[in-house]
C-alpha cells in the first residue's frame, strides 16, 4: 500500500513539473543556465571577443548539443510581432552562446507574460545584428549626440546624465 501512495505522489509531482514547465515558457531541455536570481550564486556572463560583447541571457536549455537562449519579458506580447529590440537582444545572446559554445544556435526565445515567441538566429540577422553593433561604436565615439527622447524619468536612469548637455533631470 505504502508502495502504491508513493508512485501516486511521485506521478502527481510529475504533472505538476510538466505544468510548471510548460508554464514557464522554456522549451524542453535542461537548464543549463539561468540569471534569474533566485537561490543559486549568479551565473558568468557570456563573452564574445569576436564582437566584443558581453551579456547575461534569462535562460539557455540544453536541447541535446544545442544551447537554446530564452529572454524573459515582464509584459504582453506586442500584437504586431516582437519588439525590434527584443529581436537585437536575443541575437546578441545567440552570437554569444554561438562563440561560448562553439555551436550556433537555430532560434532564440523571447517568453513574454501571454506567450513564447521563436526568434530564428539567421545569417540576415546575424549581419543586421554586426550592423547595429558598428553603429552603437560609432555613436559612442562621436563627439556630438543629440538624446533621442523626451521622458524625464528615462533621462534619471540614464548612465549618461551627468555628462549629458541636454540632460531632462
Amino acid at each position: 500500500m505504502l508502495a502504491f501512495i508513493l508512485l501516486i505522489l511521485a506521478l502527481l509531482l510529475w504533472i505538476f513539473a510538466q505544468r510548471t514547465r510548460q508554464a514557464s515558457g522554456l522549451p524542453a531541455g535542461q537548464v543549463a543556465y539561468s540569471d534569474t536570481g533566485g537561490w543559486t550564486r549568479p551565473e558568468k556572463p557570456l563573452f564574445s571577443a569576436a564582437l566584443q560583447l558581453t551579456g547575461k541571457p534569462d535562460y539557455l536549455v540544453r536541447q541535446g548539443a544545442a544551447y537554446i537562449p530564452v529572454e524573459v519579458k515582464s509584459g504582453r506580447a506586442p500584437a504586431e510581432g516582437p519588439y525590434a529590440s527584443h529581436v537585437y537582444q536575443l541575437a546578441a545572446y545567440c552570437a554569444l552562446v554561438a562563440e561560448t559554445y562553439h555551436r550556433r544556435p537555430a532560434y532564440g526565445l523571447i517568453k513574454y507574460a501571454d506567450r513564447t515567441v521563436a526568434v530564428d538566429f539567421t545569417p540576415t540577422l546575424e549581419a543586421e545584428l554586426s550592423d547595429l553593433l558598428d553603429e552603437i561604436r560609432a555613436d559612442g565615439e562621436a563627439e556630438d549626440v543629440a538624446r533621442s527622447h523626451s521622458s524625464a524619468a528615462r533621462c534619471r536612469a540614464c548612465g549618461f546624465r551627468e555628462e549629458c548637455e541636454e540632460s531632462l533631470a
